[in-house]
C-alpha cells in the first residue's frame, strides 16, 4: 500500500489519527507562536514550516505523525544544541521522537523553534 502524495498541510493533518492530529497542531501552534509569519508548506510529504521567507530546507522546521510518536525536524544543529533536553526522547541527527501517549515538552519545542530561527 503506498502512501498519499500530500498537497497541503491540512490534507495532511487530516489524514492523521485523531492523537497524531492533536499533538501536531500543538507542535504547529509552537512554531507559530515564535514565528507567526512563518511559511507553510509541504516538504518530503510532510508538513514544513519555513521560519524566513522562502526558506528552504535548512531554514524550515518539519514534522510528522506515526503510528506511536511524533517527529520533529528543527536541523541538526538544534538537536545538538538541546541534547541534554531531549535525554528522555529519542533523538538522532536532526530529528526527535515525541511519544503520543506522553504529553509533548512544549515549552521546550518554543524553544527550539526559537534557537533555530536565531541562527538564520
Amino acid at each position: 500500500m503506498s502512501q498519499p502524495t500530500y498537497t497541503s498541510v491540512d490534507q495532511y493533518l487530516a489524514a492523521q489519527s485523531e492523537t497524531g492530529r492533536k499533538a501536531l497542531l500543538q507542535i504547529k501552534a509552537c512554531i507559530l507562536k515564535v514565528e507567526p509569519q512563518a511559511e507553510e508548506l509541504i516538504n518530503y510529504n510532510i508538513p514544513a514550516y519555513a521560519l524566513k521567507a522562502g526558506g528552504k530546507r535548512d531554514a524550515q522546521i518539519m514534522m510528522a505523525a506515526f503510528k506511536n510518536h511524533v517527529g520533529l525536524y528543527p536541523h541538526p544543529t538544534t538537536i545538538e544544541r538541546f541534547a541534554k533536553a531531549l535525554s528522555p526522547y529519542k533523538h538522532a541527527k536532526g530529528s526527535v521522537q515525541f511519544p503520543l501517549n506522553q504529553a509533548l515538552p512544549l515549552d521546550l519545542i518554543e524553544q527550539m523553534v526559537a534557537y533555530r530561527k536565531s541562527l538564520l
